[in-house]
């Protein structure tokens, strides 16, 4: 499968929107306080009955230092005391989960993420995995993914063997950018020698897999600057590269106030780093996987969209798409069967509920049958770029273009501007389209065009 990108700079200006990312369908908007947590429990004791596998999540929402551009749920501290506390309650809620599921669900995928989930010493990492083995059957087949995002400031070679050892396959490192110019604007100072230092160890421990993000569109980014950050980064060569579109949203997210909007390239300039970084990365051998991921050939994830198993949910693109995926932790989200449900945002209610011996559920959705046939139908564009109607209809009992026929009228200007090539057999994605993925999902999106919340959501591009 040659899923090269063709860069159209008319078309990218022309529907450089705002847009969900798609890391679930319906998207975290449409969750509601009014959800009943017997739609979770219910969802949880029918995958057990169909021992299902897990995917677990798993917050760590402390910070040593705060990040400007961050949009995450984090607390920022320097007082460790407060991850033994957190853990505590974490660990109860581990055993109320797993009330709920069975010894023959392996977890076959479970990722950290914060925050900073390095926040916790290697003691407390230990004991974590430690907690986890005792309540789910942790998977140790091959096709095993247990990840951990790193600050490669707080990370050394014994906590990258306690990693190794604790089970850890994969490791995610948030670099950014490599210009000190950006880096001390955005309050997060890291060096190369850091970075190298972990991939180092990553290497010598035989870590599956290595992870890199990087965000364009920061404040004093220049494509001279940048250029040179993606050409150090693919002489390291991790093994898979995220280039994530800086969405500044201070209204929303308090710690972006620190940055002055005069001080952000503008959207020319971003254009051009994206483009010039997407050339580069394809011509260093790196495969596109989709919106803003890249991989090499060898990795799971190429291999994955190769062969059509690829899947998107809360952690990105992933291999698993047969897991359900238990949240837990402050913040944490879970899509279990037909069901989503958000834990507290807020670390007082979330202790609180825990205190109470309940689970930590703030807010979720049930799906209905529209929302599964759209998921499906989203998920296909989104991972592999083509979707067969006849598919969807075996599945779901439908007619395709009498369920989907205002989706397809309004995905002519699409078609017509080269984006999309439609026929009864396929809706395929052209090159020209893979780039603006998001948008050509949007139009099956049913809340975003009822509602079009763009003030929720980032840039495509």
């Amino acid at each position: 499968m040659n899923n090269t990108p063709v860069w159209d700079t008319g078309l990218i200006s022309k529907y450089n929107l705002s847009g969900p990312r798609y890391t679930s369908y319906p998207t975290a908007v449409q969750f509601s306080e009014d959800f009943d947590q017997k739609h979770y429990q219910s969802s949880a004791w029918h995958s057990s009955a169909t021992d299902k596998p897990l995917s677990l999540y798993f917050h760590i929402p402390f910070c040593q230092h705060v990040c400007y551009y961050c949009a995450c749920n984090k607390i920022v501290t320097r007082n460790t005391d407060q991850a033994e506390t957190y853990l505590k309650y974490l660990f109860k809620e581990i055993e109320l989960q797993a009330e709920l599921y069975n010894a023959k669900q392996e977890v076959q995928q479970l990722h950290l993420g914060g925050g900073t989930p390095t926040f916790l010493n290697e003691q407390q990492i230990s004991a974590l995995i430690n907690k986890v083995s005792e309540h789910f059957t942790l998977s140790h087949g091959n096709d095993i993914d247990y990840s951990i995002e790193l600050d490669p400031r707080e990370v050394d070679w014994p906590m990258m063997a306690t990693l190794r050892d604790s089970g850890f396959t994969r490791i995610s490192i948030g670099v950014q950018d490599l210009d000190p110019v950006v880096q001390k604007a955005v309050n997060r100072l890291q060096t190369e020698e850091q970075i190298q230092s972990v991939l180092d160890a990553a290497h010598a421990m035989a870590f599956k897999s290595v992870h890199m993000d990087l965000i364009y569109g920061l404040p004093h980014q220049t494509l001279n600057g940048f250029m040179t950050t993606i050409n150090k980064i693919i002489t390291m060569q991790p093994d898979r590269v995220s280039l994530f579109n800086y969405a500044h949203l201070p209204h929303r997210f308090m710690p972006q106030r620190r940055i002055s909007e005069a001080d952000l390239p503008d959207a020319s300039v971003k254009l051009q780093i994206l483009q010039q970084a997407t050339r580069k990365l394809l011509d260093s051998g790196y495969v596109y996987i989709g919106m803003d991921h890249f991989a090499l050939p060898d990795d799971e994830l190429a291999i994955a969209q190769e062969e059509g198993t690829l899947h998107r949910n809360f952690q990105g693109y992933t291999t698993h798409s047969q897991c359900d995926l238990v949240g837990m932790g402050v913040s944490s989200i879970s899509k279990v069967g037909k069901t989503y449900a958000q834990n507290h945002t807020d670390m007082a209610e979330y202790q609180s509920a825990i205190d109470e011996n309940r689970l930590p559920l703030h807010r979720g959705l049930k799906m209905t049958k529209d929302d599964q046939i759209r998921q499906s139908v989203i998920n296909e564009l989104i991972c592999h770029f083509r979707l067969e109607p006849a598919m969807i209809e075996q599945q779901y009992g439908i007619d395709f273009p009498t369920y989907f026929l205002s989706e397809l009228i309004n995905l002519k200007p699409l078609e017509q501007d080269g984006l999309v090539s439609v026929t009864p057999e396929v809706l395929e994605v052209t090159p020209a389209g893979k780039l603006l993925i998001r948008n050509i999902c949007m139009v099956f999106d049913r809340y975003f065009q009822q509602q079009n919340n763009v003030k929720h959501f980032s840039k495509v591009i």
